[in-house]
C-alpha cells in the first residue's frame, strides 16, 4: 500500500516506460535522429519520442501497461458502420489513440510539408502480447511493441527528404520538456 495518489503512480509508470523506450530507440541505425520528451508549446502535454529517418517521421507514445493486452475491437459492419477501437486490458483506449493523432497533427503543422510521411505509434512495453500476430492499426495509429516498431521504422520505404533539416525544424518546434 502507498499514500501516493493514483495519478502520481501512473506518472511514475509512464516515466519508466518512456525511459525503456528511449533505450530501445538507441538501437535504430544512425540514419535516424531521435528526440525524447518534447514539450508541446501552449499545453501541459509532451511527445514521448520523435524519430526522424529515411522512412519519415515517427511520433511515438510509449505506454507501460504491464501484463495488459492491447486489442483491436471491431463493432458494426453489415448493418451499421464499422467502428474500430483500442482496448487495453479490457478498458477503453480511445483517449490514447486520440492523443497520438493530436500529436501527429501538431508535428504535421510544424513541418508544413505533406511530402514527408508521419506515422503515429502507440508502443506498449511489458504488455501481454500474443505469441502470433498482435499488432494492429486503429484510426491510422499503429499499435506495436518496441522490437516490431524498430523493424517497421527501418524496413519502411525510403522517402527523399532532408532528415537533418526536418530534425532541426522539429527540435525548434518542440523543445525539450
Amino acid at each position: 500500500m502507498s499514500d501516493d495518489p493514483q495519478s502520481t503512480k501512473a506518472w511514475e509508470r509512464g516515466a519508466v516506460g518512456e525511459e525503456l523506450m528511449a533505450k530501445r530507440l538507441a538501437d535504430v541505425p544512425d540514419t535516424f535522429r531521435v528526440m525524447h520528451d518534447r514539450r508541446i508549446r501552449g499545453t501541459k502535454a509532451n511527445i514521448d519520442h520523435i524519430a526522424i529517418g529515411p522512412s519519415g517521421v515517427w511520433v511515438i507514445d510509449a505506454k507501460r501497461y504491464k501484463d495488459k493486452r492491447p486489442e483491436l475491437r471491431v463493432a458494426g459492419g453489415l448493418f451499421r458502420p464499422r467502428a474500430e477501437s483500442l482496448r487495453v486490458g479490457g478498458r477503453d483506449g480511445t483517449k490514447l489513440v486520440d492523443g497520438v493523432k493530436s500529436q501527429v497533427d501538431r508535428v504535421r503543422d510544424a513541418l508544413a510539408d505533406d511530402t514527408i510521411p508521419i506515422t503515429g505509434v502507440l508502443c506498449f512495453l511489458e504488455a501481454d502480447w500474443p505469441l502470433l500476430g498482435g499488432s494492429f492499426t486503429v484510426d491510422d495509429v499503429h499499435v506495436v511493441w518496441p522490437r516490431l516498431l524498430i523493424k517497421r521504422m527501418t524496413e519502411a520505404p525510403v522517402v527523399a527528404f532532408d532528415v537533418d533539416a526536418t530534425h532541426a525544424r522539429l527540435a525548434q518546434a518542440f523543445p525539450v520538456a
